[in-house]
């Protein structure tokens, strides 16, 4: 069997740097990539928040990363997504673009159409629409709370490592992060620092509950955080693919000779969270760390709206992984760290040509 079906991850995903307003911007990887999901930050200035918008819920509709606010409209935002690329219009508001400020996207490609009529397939319980790359292992799902306990069919035709949720209509409910390494008892929300939560005390009992090949399932206590009647949601899930993906946790140690995790690929993002402690999470790429050095660009901290810092070295970017190199909290205080990290390159293609250090 191939170490992996992946060759070029550029394919999926691919990290953008840009400015200005009223342009046409272009990835540079080996393949083109018409995004579905762009994950959006100002590097520049503190006060400019993280956004999200996908291609399903449509290009003008906005979801700010680091608040529970509701999805709104900007028609003057990104204006149009290509074939490889997009373009950001006058952007008055500087919700993705503002003047000559360096920004980050985070792009990632969905593609294929995916719907689900639950009472006609038998597959779940609630009706869902998105789109999905089960090569990649991804997929944008949206669906209409039903008020109990229920299944949302997802598309990947496996199981999910992660998922992203978020009411779309409702401003009292967050992120909620479910990750295959805190488990169904335990989430994080993406728009806070919290530790882990326990989601029988915490979110009033209600979460999801269970990853299955076909659908993921949700049970409702009391809380307001998934599923609510009269509500609607986007979920972006995600299937761990050899020498592409992968969502797991490692211990920090408190210790500049820190922890190094194997992913079996060189990893062009990453995002770490420490679990067990009220933290930022934090965001690594290989275009803003351009090669493993004493000082690089400090990790963007998605739950709130600083700038892009610099700091001492944190980490580095392997052939196989990364390596903890840095005693301090963001990276490495004594906790448990959950991660979710993308490709550069499989450290095997599937012709068995092996990736180089950077």
């Amino acid at each position: 069997m191939a170490y992996t079906t992946i060759d070029d991850p550029s394919a999926f995903f691919q990290t953008m740097l840009h400015a200005e307003d009223d342009t046409a911007f272009t990835f540079d990887g080996n393949s083109d990539l018409q995004p579905d999901w762009i994950w959006i930050k100002n590097r520049d200035e503190n006060n400019y928040h993280p956004h999200m918008i996908d291609s399903v819920r449509g290009i003008s509709k906005l979801l700010r990363v680091s608040t529970s606010a509701v999805e709104f409209t900007s028609a003057d935002s990104i204006t149009a997504i290509g074939s490889n690329g997009f373009t950001t219009g006058a952007d008055d508001n500087g919700y993705v673009s503002s003047g000559t400020d360096k920004q980050v996207s985070w792009c990632w490609k969905a593609g294929t159409s995916f719907s689900n009529d639950a009472s006609s397939t038998s597959v779940g319980s609630i009706d869902s629409a998105g789109s999905v790359n089960t090569d990649a292992g991804f997929s944008i799902i949206t669906f209409a709370g039903s008020g109990a306990d229920g299944s949302v069919a997802h598309g990947l035709g496996v199981a999910p490592s992660m998922i992203i949720s978020k009411s779309r209509t409702a401003s009292d409910q967050g992120w909620v992060v479910t990750h295959k390494s805190l488990g169904f008892t335990q989430s994080l929300l993406l728009n806070g620092t919290a530790a882990k939560y326990n989601v029988a005390n915490d979110f009033g009992g209600q979460g999801i509950s269970a990853f299955g090949s076909a659908t993921f399932s949700m049970t409702i206590g009391n809380g307001t955080f998934l599923n609510m009647s009269n509500q609607n949601y986007v979920a972006y899930c995600f299937a761990e693919k050899k020498g592409y993906s992968k969502f797991g946790s490692y211990e920090g140690n408190a210790n500049a000779d820190g922890t190094f995790v194997h992913l079996g690929f060189k990893p062009a993002f990453l995002i770490t969270k420490p679990i067990d402690a009220a933290d930022n999470w934090n965001m690594f790429d290989n275009k803003r760390l351009a090669f493993n050095s004493a000082t690089s660009p400090f990790a963007i901290t998605p739950n709130n709206a600083n700038l892009e810092t610099t700091d001492t070295h944190q980490l580095d970017f392997l052939s196989n992984g990364f390596k903890i190199n840095n005693s301090g909290n963001t990276v490495n205080r004594a906790s448990t760290f959950i991660y979710w990290a993308f490709a550069e390159s499989p450290f095997v293609t599937s012709t068995g040509v092996p990736t180089t250090a950077r």
